[in-house]
């Protein structure tokens, strides 16, 4: 039977849902995706539904494949969210096709495409397709865990000097914004983006923003920043821990970190998560693996270029 593709609708958001933790059934051995994640991808302001989303049904049954193009920056960078059940090689080819001719018409006035796509290192499609078309690994990521005991896991002693604020005041909104601006600048695949863009790309109305916390000392004012979300429902999850470079080496960052640890033990959570570059300069990787947490799975980011507005080059 063919393959019936259309775009995706907010009321597909539990099919997709439920495509999207089949794969992480195979991936990492437990369904790990929320339904609200999906909603918030759909929902997005600058997602176009009808031209950046696809679903693909193999007749009357449930979605086969799924995928997402998004633009993350004005210079042609483009993002690519994208499922397919294992084996079927037909799917991916076909939504990989789509998504790059969207890309490419997307980057339309920039020099060319760079397509992102970040996949599980031993991911459920065949990254065999992805070589034909061009497409290379050039970075690795590492999800990481680690347990929660409310026992063990208590508040740290307060760092001398350092003082934490939550962000429920708006302006404090704003300036964690503007440290995750400053410390993540030079992160690998870090966009600028304004307040309100920032706010969308984190889902900002669903989160719990006593849970964004602010460090600062009474010399330097504000040197770090916090973000983190408690509404995924396989754990805490912490999404950004920066700390501006002057006042680096100074355990603010593993103080941060126990932090979050004992504030997450203490509303019942077992497990905390967070994602970190491998390759990441302010050795991120390490400070993380002496606080315990352990790898959970690999995602390599894979890259094409493709001349902006041009058809793909394979059929």
């Amino acid at each position: 039977m063919p393959l019936t593709v259309r775009p995706v609708s907010l009321a597909d958001a539990p099919a997709v849902c439920a495509l999207m933790n089949a794969v992480d059934l195979v991936e990492i051995g437990r369904p790990e995706t929320d339904q609200h994640t999906v909603e918030a991808d759909l929902r997005h302001p600058d997602t176009d539904l009808d031209r950046d989303t696809w679903l693909v049904t193999d007749g009357p049954g449930d979605p086969v494949g799924y995928a997402v193009v998004w633009n993350d920056s004005d210079e042609g960078d483009i993002g690519v969210d994208l499922y397919a059940l294992p084996g079927r090689g037909d799917v991916t080819a076909l939504l990989l096709r789509l998504a790059e001719e969207r890309a490419a018409a997307m980057a339309s006035g920039a020099a060319r495409a760079v397509l992102h796509l970040h996949l599980n290192a031993e991911p459920a499609l065949d990254t065999g397709l992805l070589g034909e078309r061009g497409w290379d690994t050039v970075r690795r990521h590492q999800v990481m865990t680690r347990p929660l005991s409310a026992r063990a896991d208590t508040a740290p002693a307060p760092l001398p000097g350092l003082s934490l604020r939550d962000c429920r005041a708006e302006e404090d909104r704003r300036r964690a914004h503007a440290l995750v601006e400053e410390t993540f600048a030079e992160h690998f695949g870090h966009h600028p983006r304004g307040y309100t863009s920032w706010l969308d790309d984190i889902d900002g109305a669903r989160l719990d923003w006593s849970l964004v916390w602010i460090a600062s000392t009474e010399a330097e004012g504000d040197v770090a920043v916090l973000l983190t979300r408690d509404d995924r429902e396989a754990m805490g999850w912490i999404r950004n821990l920066g700390v501006r470079k002057e006042v680096r080496g100074r355990g603010i960052g593993g103080h941060l970190l126990r932090h979050a640890f004992g504030v997450y033990a203490a509303r019942g959570r077992d497990l905390v998560g967070l994602g970190v570059d491998t390759s990441n300069e302010t050795r991120a990787l390490a400070l993380y693996e002496a606080h315990g947490m352990a790898l959970h799975y690999a995602v390599d980011t894979w890259e094409l270029t493709l001349p902006a507005g041009a058809p793909t080059r394979t059929p």
